[in-house]
């Protein structure tokens, strides 16, 4: 039990609330259970992870989970995002995990390709390791070793905090971008932004079959997502 991935997943029913203007609240709903299930299927194809946590105590995020072999904890899921990570990272620690790598649940272009290659970068313990969100706030992907080696606190401007968190233990922190991990959808110009992006998901697919993606990007987003866990599997797009 070396290194185990950590997602937190609100309850669905308030996922996505700056989205509420343009998408009805059952879309933002299925939207959030695409993108998770996305980011899923890349954890569950990644070598070397010893197993996945999913935080929530949202019943259809939990049988998502168990589709794909994950553990479900309720432990710190009513916590907000920092509570539900900071809560898994200690029992995790507890139970003699050596590394924790936490992602959220709404990173839809996120690789295979992308989780090795931040796996490879991350250094012996004690150590972390970050990637920021597309405008470098945001802390999009964390790997610590042990679990607890940094305290965390999450939100719109996290990224600069955990570096400097991770310095004052005394721990110089790897930093790693990645467009996929990069881009997590909260607001409608990070809807824009996925549209222009060619790599096939579930979460394309979905907002295709809504008319929220329409001409050519929507052909490439399109096929359906069951049949390009191969390629996304790859890394290529």
């Amino acid at each position: 039990m070396r290194l185990w991935a950590v997602v937190p997943v609100k309850e669905l029913s308030r996922a996505k609330e700056r989205l509420a203007a343009m998408l009805p609240s059952e879309l933002r709903r299925a939207l959030m259970l695409a993108m998770l299930e996305d980011v899923l299927s890349a954890l569950a194809a990644t070598p070397g992870l010893g197993g996945i946590a999913v935080v929530t105590i949202d019943p259809a995020a939990r049988r998502l989970a168990m589709t794909y072999s994950a553990r479900v904890v309720e432990l710190g899921a009513r916590d907000g995002h920092t509570g539900a990570v900071t809560a898994a990272a200690r029992l995790l620690r507890a139970e003699g995990c050596a590394t924790m790598l936490t992602v959220p649940g709404d990173i839809p272009l996120v690789t295979v390709a992308e989780i090795t290659q931040l796996l490879a970068v991350h250094r012996s313990a004690p150590a972390f390791t970050i990637a920021p969100s597309q405008d470098e706030r945001g802390s999009n992907a964390i790997i610590c070793s042990p679990p607890d080696a940094v305290p965390l606190r999450f939100g719109e401007d996290s990224f600069f905090p955990h570096l400097r968190a991770a310095e004052a233990c005394r721990i110089r922190p790897t930093v790693l971008r990645l467009p996929g991990i990069a881009l997590d959808i909260d607001t409608p110009q990070d809807l824009a932004a996925f549209a222009l992006q060619p790599a096939p998901t579930r979460t394309g697919a979905l907002l295709v079959a809504n008319g929220m993606l329409v001409g050519q990007k929507a052909q490439q987003h399109r096929q359906e997502a069951s049949g390009n866990d191969h390629r996304r599997g790859s890394g290529t797009s």
